[in-house]
């Protein structure tokens, strides 16, 4: 009787060291492949081109190292905020040069028209190509005043001196300094410019555009536009 309970003792010592063997080596086993796997930033879907990215689009997900590169974005903070500049596939890693954050290419919504000249009561001499601005309507039918679009702040996607180039001080310019993230280069740079603006493109929505050539048609109404302190101080 005494052999027999040693006997079966014995086998489930055995049974339990082997299952806590197997154990550890499954641990290891899952502990190394994370340690061969890099988290990826991909879309939980297809999106367009000129959408502008929010967090629930977005997801990570774990690549081999061995197909990791480091054009691939590995944070969600990398990716929230940035507009796609192509289509991007389904639970395909997200590459650096496929998102822009700046937003000067209208989306998808959206199309660049140039304000003509005879629309415009003013422009801010500091707006850049880049930036978001405040858009006034001045001198309507009732007489009245107002800002268009409720509160919408709108991009200006370039301005242009009236020899075609590109207003912006060529010794420091505003976008490379928005790159750069740095705000006192991008405020210094404003300071002096390489000529006045005469021409200036925004970002608009149909419905946008045609409101405001709607109000500016009869020459009575025209547009202010301003610069708005976001493009700076929030760095879009």
């Amino acid at each position: 009787m005494n052999r027999r309970r040693s006997l079966l003792i014995a086998v489930v010592a055995a049974v339990t060291a082997a299952m806590l063997v197997y154990g550890l080596y499954v641990l290891q086993v899952n502990q190394v492949e994370m340690q061969q796997t890099v988290p990826v930033v991909v879309p939980k879907d297809f999106i367009r081109a000129g959408v502008l990215i929010r967090e629930d689009m977005v997801e990570l997900r774990p690549v081999q190292k061995g197909s990791y590169t480091s054009g691939m974005l590995t944070s969600l903070d990398e990716i929230i905020g940035q507009e796609t500049l192509i289509p991007l596939g389904t639970k395909e890693p997200i590459l650096k040069w496929k998102v822009n954050r700046y937003h000067m290419l209208p989306n998808e919504r959206q199309a660049t028209f140039q304000m003509p000249k005879e629309y415009l009561l003013s422009v801010s001499n500091g707006i850049r190509a880049g930036d978001r601005v405040r858009v006034y309507v001045s001198g309507t039918e009732d007489g009245s005043s107002r800002r268009l679009f409720d509160e919408k702040e709108i991009t200006v996607a370039s301005v242009k001196s009236s020899a075609n180039v590109e207003v912006d001080n060529p010794k420091n310019p505003n976008l490379l300094s928005k790159v750069e993230g740095d705000k006192e280069k991008m405020y210094a740079s404003r300071l002096e410019a390489n000529g006045a603006i005469d021409q200036i493109n925004l970002n608009l929505t149909e419905n946008e555009w045609l409101e405001i050539d709607r109000l500016c048609s009869s020459k009575k109404a025209k547009l202010v536009i301003a610069f708005s302190s976001s493009s700076i101080l929030t760095g879009e």
